[in-house]
């Protein structure tokens, strides 16, 4: 492969302290590069480095002759005054830039509720920023370093970005190196990882979850070679009896390693403790929304136009004791009024919602609004006015920590309870607020956007603290990895009504791709001329609505079979019994093989994931079917 740019012995200073020091690094074609580290490590100051935005102290950059560099910055660059059409295709001719399958692709996946000919400075931060991407990515350039690029991007134009990037260059053309907190957008892309930390970078084999696991395994030998320091024989004695070939070679990802590293660690969370301690607290009864319709008055209504809009439709929902579900849909869709039904803020236009008497909601919203009150305070007082103590935990493993562990469990140092909450950042705002809304000891926790300013490390903190959170959980988020790490059932909004996602995500954006919800993410976007409309843009006849909110709402239950359709249900029923029974055996047998194969041949240990991942969908698709035939036996 060729080389196509290089960092020789970089050193970089700020006032205050030392970014980078000696770091030597390269990207070649094919290079597909995730950058991840702690905020303020020096990640986006790396990008601006390689990219020539920014000289170094010491060392330099090279750059082969002839590579084009595109880079998308965190901060908005594009002229206010021009329309979206000027920014994206600048006065290339419609006819030209309309024949190029490329950009079309880029205009209909991320401009798709822009208005074309709209003023870029009358848009909202996130259509500015999808703007700027789009601006970019209809160019040609060798090198792509893209700083935070999923940022106001929702789960499906996530998804479409994933598709453009892997699919914009051959396998050995190109290069991509990004900046982001999503780590879903990781796994999906890059092919290797650099994490930034302690003034050096360090390149890491595959995705997030090969880079996890690469650093756990590190982070094992660290702490065996410390135990050795201080002469603990009986740690390093187990650890030679394991076998030192681990120490001498260089660590991999392989599959026997990652089932040493997590064979003696607990599950993730134990959903039936948690529903049970979960159950003593709330009682029976959490949130029921039973028959809601939710309308809001259209402003400058068109004459003979419907005066009113309809967001959720004759919705029926009844959330759980110990509940954790994620909740997905486009922007507008209904998501914040759903969550607004929940905490009483919204009432129904017809319909009732049933409280129990137990309930206490807590909402960790963008705003921040718990923090107003304490910005000149120093965070030490913000906590030494909460609780003294926090419960952690359930049970027998139950911990009491004081609100100072909790905050050094969530990355705090021992000098920033020191400083005013008005001069942390973004991240550690964010970290700061959950801690005051679990000091509450909610038994109802929603998050509206948690991920904003979160590195990897801090999400992973933070789900860590809930799941061993004993209550209902709701969770709105663009960020595909959170959604499925920390709650048990997605659902999403579909043209008014829930649908149960058993698939999750995928399942999701699939329902999309069919153009199943109907509802457009801003019914007024012009859409560009010559470019293909997007999913969902055109209602179809009201009969197929219908039939689509019948099928796939969580509130209308499945007619009732009668006669000969039952016995043909039946029938289905005990082939699908059949057919998952030898599934099930073909998926054993799988894992058998996966067992046995040659650990080393990654080829062939790739070749049984997949054929495993077929089995395996093949199973959901059944169950799925499963489901929806024996609700209408049951109907």
């Amino acid at each position: 492969m060729a080389h196509l740019l290089g960092a020789e012995r970089l050193h970089l200073e700020f006032p205050t302290r030392t970014v980078f020091d000696e770091v030597t690094l390269g990207i070649d074609e094919g290079d597909r590069i995730g950058i991840v580290g702690r905020n303020g490590d020096g990640k986006s100051t790396l990008l601006k480095l390689l990219a020539g935005r920014l000289e170094p102290d010491g060392g330099r950059v090279t750059v082969r002759r002839g590579v084009r560099i595109g880079m998308l910055d965190q901060t908005d660059t594009i002229d206010p005054d021009l329309t979206v059409a000027e920014a994206v295709v600048g006065g290339i001719e419609e006819h030209v830039w309309a024949g190029d399958a490329k950009v079309r692709d880029v205009i209909a996946g991320l401009l798709a509720d822009v208005p074309w000919q709209g003023r870029v400075g009358d848009l909202s931060g996130g259509q500015r920023r999808r703007v700027g991407l789009a601006a970019l990515l209809v160019g040609d350039w060798d090198v792509l370093f893209l700083d935070e690029p999923t940022n106001h991007l929702d789960v499906e134009g996530i998804a479409w970005l994933a598709r453009h990037v892997k699919g914009r260059w051959a396998a050995n053309d190109g290069a991509l190196v990004v900046v982001t907190h999503d780590r879903w957008f990781l796994d999906e892309v890059c092919t290797a990882t650099w994490e930034v930390h302690d003034r050096i970078v360090e390149p890491f084999e595959g995705g997030y979850a090969a880079y996890v696991l690469q650093r756990v395994e590190r982070d094992r030998m660290a702490a065996a070679s410390e135990a050795k320091r201080q002469n603990l024989m009986r740690k390093e004695l187990a650890w030679l009896r394991r076998g030192a070939p681990a120490r001498t070679s260089k660590p991999k990802f392989r599959i026997e390693a990652a089932n040493q590293l997590i064979e003696d660690e607990p599950p993730v969370r134990n959903p039936v403790e948690l529903n049970r301690l979960a159950v003593s607290r709330l009682g029976k009864d959490v949130v029921d929304l039973l028959d809601v319709t939710v309308e809001y008055p259209v402003r400058d209504a068109a004459p003979g136009a419907p005066a009113t809009r309809t967001v959720l439709h004759e919705l029926e929902w009844r959330i759980a004791p110990g509940e954790r579900t994620g909740i997905l849909g486009v922007n507008g869709a209904g998501k914040s009024t759903l969550l607004k039904l929940v905490t009483g803020e919204v009432e129904p236009t017809t319909g009732r919602v049933k409280r129990g008497k137990t309930v206490k909601i807590a909402v960790l919203s963008q705003e921040l609004a718990e923090l107003a009150e304490w910005t000149d305070e120093r965070v030490s007082a913000v906590v030494a006015a909460q609780r003294t103590s926090y419960v952690f935990g359930s049970g027998s493993k139950a911990v009491e920590l004081t609100p100072g562990q909790l905050l050094e469990r969530l990355g705090f140092t021992s000098q920033q309870l020191a400083t005013p909450v008005r001069d942390l950042s973004g991240g550690q705002k964010r970290r700061l607020q959950l801690l005051l809304i679990l000091l509450q000891e909610p038994n109802v926790l929603i998050l509206d956007e948690p991920t904003n300013d979160l590195d990897t490390d801090m999400l992973a903190a933070i789900e860590d603290l809930l799941d061993a959170w004993p209550g209902t959980l709701l969770v709105v988020s663009h960020d595909r990895y959170l959604v499925e790490r920390v709650t048990d059932r997605q659902v999403a909004i579909l043209d008014g009504h829930l649908r149960d996602l058993p698939r999750g995500v995928e399942q999701y954006l699939e329902l999309r791709r069919q153009g199943l919800d109907t509802r457009p993410a801003s019914p007024g976007a012009a859409r560009p001329p010559g470019s293909p409309a997007s999913p969902g843009a055109t209602r179809p006849p009201e009969a197929t609505v219908g039939r689509v909110a019948a099928e796939g709402s969580v509130s209308r239950p499945a007619p009732a079979l009668t006669g000969a359709d039952r016995r043909t249900a039946e029938k289905e029923l005990s082939s699908i019994d059949r057919r998952l029974e030898k599934l099930q055996a073909q998926i054993a047998e799988q894992h058998e093989k996966l067992a046995r194969h040659d650990q080393s041949d990654y080829v062939g240990l790739g070749t049984l994931g997949d054929e495993l991942r077929t089995f395996e969908d093949s199973v959901a698709e059944l169950e799925t079917r499963w489901l929806e035939v024996s609700e209408q036996l049951e109907g």
